[in-house]
């Protein structure tokens, strides 16, 4: 379960590292986001000369959970 203020490890090659979720997608209230799902994220932590920034907001698709949680933007 991914909730607001969680942060998270980049599972492809955006050059984003770690972001922090901060919205999650669909419905009114909704306080988690699940394997599948679309959430609004910032880049906390990013590779140098990168297309994607440390500070930018994304969308990203949940499609891993385990102990540390990882997704694709």
């Amino acid at each position: 379960m991914i909730q607001v203020q969680t942060r998270l490890k980049v599972a492809d090659n955006s050059g984003a590292k770690i972001v922090q979720c901060i919205k999650v997608i669909g419905g009114y209230k909704k306080r988690y986001a699940h394997v599948g799902e679309v959430i609004v994220a910032a880049v906390k932590s990013a590779a140098p000369h990168a297309a994607i920034k440390k500070g930018d907001v994304v969308k990203a698709v949940i499609v891993r959970t385990s102990r540390r949680v990882i997704f694709a933007l």
